[in-house]
């Protein structure tokens, strides 16, 4: 009854563990939420009261599935500053960046072919992958991002349709790719001429350090595509995000696009365009990154006061995740249960694992919830940890 291709996908571990969120007392750490009392209602209202007084009915009409110029415009320009290499040929809006991983998957894979990732990597990216029966193969991640001796061996032997690379504040580990080893990716996608796919969602929200180029600026747009969103800087619920590549290339995007959803919703990207086109968007988002900053030194805090001696974690330089390892027989999806039992979620870390390895992790989040919460939170999950004897 049912297409083959659904046989081997299952639902995301995470949607089902957001699930939990809605018992009374529940602190969750398990969704990469952004925080919502954040997120610039006003500022929104009055881009959108803007929007329909400047365009009209435009606004809220059928538009081209590229996405609507202007937007595309200011997305190259910030990619591109100084105008050399990039127009609105190389830029497309998409809804969320979820869906620039389908229109990937639907152009480059069909049955049986091999697609890397690192290893552990975006459960999001795998499902897509997954649902077009790609064979995925996981390569493992040193302190510098994915192994790139590995990579090499992988790309000679099985010669992938994609590469799938999170290279700023990578979700689930929080790891940021040193320089050097994104010039070795950029080169390696050029030498034996694959895509790799540059997921950036978090890019914007750095606590520290200095802002590193992208694979996509440093391989001059060849053989990357590169993907982001607004979703963690303005707001989700717009699902207005973007991929920038080869124009050739995203040619082939529009047209699985268009077979698709037609095109991103015309009055969401007005909306964006407008709020990047008054000048509050980055003033927005240094208050998330200060914000997010003050959350993330909290959990580090909570983690020394109430984690027993054998736990470790990553201190992440931006984004919204630590990772958190524990002895090697520990299985955290046994003791999500009971963490849940003493209302504290998180997301077991073998749920980002190709390989099924990784049973003695977990993924926290820090930026949707408050202080207070993520003392008591973590206070909960340390005492469940220490109870457990691990």
């Amino acid at each position: 009854m049912y297409s083959e291709r659904m046989s081997a996908v299952k639902s995301s571990a995470i949607r089902d563990i957001l699930k939990l969120m809605s018992r009374p007392g529940m602190i969750s750490f398990a969704g990469g939420l952004p925080a919502p009392e954040l997120f610039p209602v006003r500022e929104i209202a009055a881009a959108a009261d803007a929007v329909l007084k400047k365009y009209g009915a435009a606004a809220v009409q059928y538009s081209v599935t590229e996405g609507i110029l202007p937007l595309r415009e200011k997305i190259a320009a910030m990619l591109d500053p100084a105008g050399n290499q990039l127009s609105t040929e190389n830029v497309i809006i998409t809804q969320g960046s979820q869906q620039a991983l389908d229109l990937l998957s639907k152009v480059f894979i069909d049955n049986g072919s091999a697609v890397l990732t690192e290893n552990p990597t975006y459960l999001g990216a795998l499902q897509a992958f997954q649902l077009f029966q790609a064979n995925v193969t996981a390569v493992p991640s040193d302190n510098n991002g994915i192994d790139t001796t590995l990579l090499k061996k992988h790309l000679k032997q099985d010669k992938p349709r994609l590469v799938y690379v999170m290279p700023n504040f990578q979700n689930p580990t929080g790891l940021t790719y040193q320089l050097e080893r994104r010039k070795e990716l950029a080169k390696l996608a050029q030498e034996h001429d694959v895509i790799f796919i540059e997921d950036d969602p978090y890019g914007g929200l750095r606590f520290e350090g200095e802002r590193l180029p992208s694979l996509f600026a440093l391989a001059e747009g060849k053989n990357v595509v590169y993907l982001s969103s607004f979703s963690k800087t303005i707001a989700p619920g717009l699902r207005i995000a973007y991929a920038a590549g080869d124009a050739e290339l995203l040619k082939k995007l529009v047209i699985a696009k268009q077979g698709t959803d037609l095109q991103t919703n015309t009055f969401g990207q007005y909306i964006v365009n407008e709020y990047l086109e008054n000048g509050l968007y980055q003033k927005h988002v240094d208050l998330v990154t200060r914000t997010y900053r003050e959350r993330r030194d909290a959990m580090l805090r909570s983690f020394e006061r109430h984690f027993p001696a054998s736990a470790s974690w990553n201190k992440p330089a931006g984004g919204m995740f630590f990772w958190v390892r524990l002895a090697d027989e520990v299985d955290t999806s046994a003791l999500l249960m009971q963490c849940a039992e003493q209302n504290v979620a998180f997301v077991p870390g073998k749920e980002f694992f190709p390989d099924g390895s990784g049973r003695n992790t977990m993924r926290l989040n820090f930026t949707n919830a408050t202080l207070p919460e993520i003392e008591e939170g973590i206070k909960r999950l340390g005492k469940v940890l220490k109870g457990a004897g691990v």
